[in-house]
């Protein structure tokens, strides 16, 4: 089955538009034109753009602006969706939100605002799509994160929604599995997005995040968005339920910066 008919989340910027290009160059590349459902917010600067990049890729695009915090934006994108692309290939639950702080000290509209948009949208999106995924066989992919499965201190509700996305991906695959479709998540570590970029701006702070992963550099969209592409195709036909984590190592990195290793004599 060709990836041709897709739906992003979160697709105006970062990770989202890095998948979005991705599908429709591979598309490109096969000699065929991709059908790609870009949703984001009406308030999104950067999806009018990416409809323009794709367009110039060949696609058809049909950009939407649905709001992945509310009860039915997630419905209605694939309705909307389903209805410009003749059919879905694969879906990419990627729209995430953050808002970091204490848990002592944390509001429930944010904890709330969180779980909405981070866990029930995929929840949503995934029923909203069972029927047209059915039809064509096809895939699921989440974006977790590896604060989903590795505690992150001061950032509120981030790390469990995203532990509760990766869990529901994996009910999610039980289910949808016996129909033909697979559900997948990717957890990038640290990623330069635009919502990341003012943490890179400062060069010395940019400089000790890249030493901290053990191949020496902090992601790019690019590099979650292929493991992505990679999860939603044939190349994956037989993986389901699985969280992969792309972030260089460096979550499992913790032991090698302990103070003072050099000084441990050897014996």
């Amino acid at each position: 089955m060709a990836l041709t008919r897709v739906l992003v989340t979160g697709a105006g910027s970062g990770i989202g538009r890095a998948v979005c290009l991705r599908v429709a160059r591979d598309a490109a590349a096969r000699g065929e034109a991709a059908k790609i459902a870009a949703v984001d917010l009406a308030s999104s600067p950067g999806l009018a753009g990416v409809a323009e990049e794709l367009k110039t890729l060949g696609a058809q695009v049909a950009a939407i602006h649905a709001d992945m915090g509310t009860a039915d934006g997630p419905g209605r994108a694939v309705a909307d969706a389903v209805r410009a692309l003749g059919g879905l290939d694969g879906l990419v639950s990627n729209a995430g939100v953050n808002r970091p702080g204490a848990l002592k000290d944390y509001k429930v509209e944010d904890w709330d605002a969180l779980f909405a948009v981070n866990v029930r949208a995929t929840w949503l999106l995934a029923k909203a799509a069972h029927a047209a995924l059915t039809a064509s066989q096809g895939a699921i992919v989440v974006t977790g994160s590896m604060s989903g499965s590795n505690a992150h201190a001061n950032l509120g509700a981030y790390g469990p929604s995203k532990a509760a996305v990766i869990m529901l991906m994996r009910v999610l695959a039980q289910e949808y599995g016996r129909d033909g479709i697979r559900v997948n998540a990717v957890s990038p570590g640290m990623v330069r997005t635009g919502m990341t970029e003012p943490v890179y701006r400062n060069p010395e702070l940019a400089k000790q995040r890249d030493e901290l992963v053990p191949i020496g550099r902090v992601a790019t969209p690019e590099d979650i968005a292929d493991a992505i592409v990679f999860l939603l195709g044939s190349d994956a036909r037989y993986v389901n339920g699985h969280d992969l984590v792309v972030d260089g190592g460096v979550a499992g990195n913790f032991l090698g910066r302990l103070p003072g290793l050099s000084q441990i004599p050897r014996g």
